[in-house]
This record gives C-alpha cells, sequence and structure tokens, in this order.
C-alpha cells in the first residue's frame, strides 16, 4: 500500500489535545479570572453568532477562547505576559499553523474596553466569514433574444 497522502496540519488536527492540556483546560475552566468570566459571558450562547468554546485545548496549548468554525482564538495577557514575549509567539504560531488567527488583548480590556474588544472580535469574524466574491463563469452569459 501506499502512503497516506499529506493533509494540511490544520486539517488534521481536529480537536487533537494532549492529555496535559484536556487535564490543564479542566483546572482553567474552574479557576476563571474575572476578566475571563466578563468576557465569557459576552462569548457563550452563540451571542456573536458563533460558537466559542472556554479553556479550548489545542495541541499542548489551551486557548482562552476559540471559535473552531471559522477558526479563531482570542487570548487574555495579564502582566506576567510581557516577560513571555517569546512563548506566546510560538503559542501563536502553533495555533495559526493549525489555522487559527489569534487576537489578544489586555487582561483588564474586558472591563475597559469590553465593547471594543468585542467589536475587535466580531470584525475579525466577519473578515473570517467574508465569502469569495462569485464571479460570472465563462459561456455562462444569459442569452438575450432580439430586442
Amino acid at each position: 500500500m501506499g502512503a497516506a497522502p499529506s493533509l494540511p496540519a490544520h486539517t488534521t488536527m481536529q480537536h487533537q489535545a494532549s492529555p496535559g492540556a484536556q487535564a490543564n483546560a479542566r483546572v482553567l475552566r474552574r479557576a476563571m479570572t474575572d476578566g475571563e468570566l466578563r468576557l465569557w459571558s459576552r462569548l457563550r450562547g452563540e451571542q456573536l453568532g458563533v460558537k466559542f468554546r472556554r479553556q479550548h485545548p489545542l495541541g499542548r496549548y489551551v486557548a482562552y477562547f476559540a471559535c473552531l468554525a471559522p477558526r479563531l482564538a482570542v487570548e487574555l495577557d495579564g502582566s506576567q505576559h510581557a516577560d513571555q514575549a517569546a512563548d506566546d509567539a510560538v503559542r501563536d504560531a502553533f495555533f495559526q499553523s493549525h489555522g487559527f488567527v489569534v487576537l489578544r488583548f489586555a487582561a483588564d480590556a474586558p472591563f475597559t474596553h469590553l465593547d471594543g474588544v468585542l467589536q475587535a472580535i466580531l470584525t475579525q469574524l466577519q473578515a473570517l466569514h467574508a465569502p469569495t466574491p462569485a464571479l460570472p463563469q465563462r459561456g455562462r452569459e444569459p442569452l438575450t433574444r432580439g430586442v
């Protein structure tokens, strides 16, 4: 038999998560910060027209909030992230390699700029949902009869 066809990374991942990430996600769901809870209260229940998951394991990482269709990860960065910029870049690259767009906000943004955060998320969702314009197919133009 031949080798299985190679698929893009974002199609082969399909909800695969390491056992450590799954366990960590469960712990994080029970210990959400006030900012995470505030943002989650506005993302849950498809309030923006898509389903978000909270503390969703992806590979060996856990996304704060993940929308699987379209692929969008929303992260809240506390003060410790200033010292973790390199780690965040690796994490973002992982998400991006699996087809996710990553939006990052300061941890206090759900309190200081909630409407702006939601608008940025909604704008990105709309960009990801933007349909490709349909171009007329050659030879399919409507026939017109003499006038």
